[in-house]
């Protein structure tokens, strides 16, 4: 498989993310903002960070860089995209994803490990039954969208995780950021554009005493196969 990781104007993601994707043996390189090719990967990974320092609103900005005009019509056209924390943001507001990522309800910049489980795993991006501990780190990932969009993506299947405990029961006191029914991650209804807050790059890696955002990454390669 072969990896496109955006660089914008103050990701600070990306050399993670090409370094979980180069160690799980994918041919991985780095795609930059101003330029408007996506050098024929097979799947574009949009990383977390602070593109434009955020300033207007998180994404607001990224999303008129010349490459979001590749990266749209390579969505359109059924190319694979996924975009962490940052990239969900900017996929929001490019309208590759529904809904949009709010201000925490804390008001506070969280940076902690949560915890995140699939209802459907056997059909969504992990093969887990188990709840995942995958870290987190923002200040804007309240996910909200109104009744009737979540309504119908329920129906799609759209909700890839949810917030939950360690145990992975789904309930308020897990939910970190007060997102709307503890969503921690979408796709769009055609399921080749993914988005999340959580950082599965960041849980990859024995040393670092947590592997389990594994098995989020190698999903992208198995869907690429079918």
């Amino acid at each position: 498989m072969r990896v496109g990781v955006i660089t914008f104007p103050g990701s600070n993601c990306d050399k993670d993310m090409i370094k979980a994707f180069k160690d799980l043996g994918h041919h991985t390189l780095s795609l930059w903002h101003k330029d408007n090719t996506l050098k024929q990967c097979d799947l574009v990974v949009i990383p977390g960070g602070f593109s434009y320092g955020d300033y207007l609103r998180s994404g607001a900005i990224a999303r008129f860089s010349p490459i979001m005009e590749a990266v749209y019509a390579f969505a359109e056209n059924g190319g694979m995209v996924f975009g962490v924390c940052n990239g969900f943001q900017i996929l929001c507001e490019v309208g590759l994803l529904p809904g949009t990522l709010l201000h925490n309800n804390n008001q506070k910049f969280i940076c902690k490990d949560v915890y995140i489980k699939s209802d459907k795993p056997s059909e969504m991006m992990t093969k887990s039954q188990q709840a995942l501990r995958i870290p987190i780190a923002h200040g804007e990932g309240r996910y909200y969208a109104d009744k009737s969009t979540l309504e119908s993506m329920k129906n799609n299947g759209q909700i890839l995780f949810y917030y939950c405990s360690a145990s992975g029961t789904i309930d308020d006191q897990s939910n970190p950021n007060g997102s709307v029914l503890n969503i921690a991650g979408v796709c769009n209804a055609q399921k080749n554009v993914f988005g999340m807050m959580p950082h599965p790059e960041r849980a990859c890696s024995q040393i670092l005493g947590n592997t389990d955002g594994i098995d989020i990454l190698n999903y992208f390669d198995k869907a690429l196969a079918l």
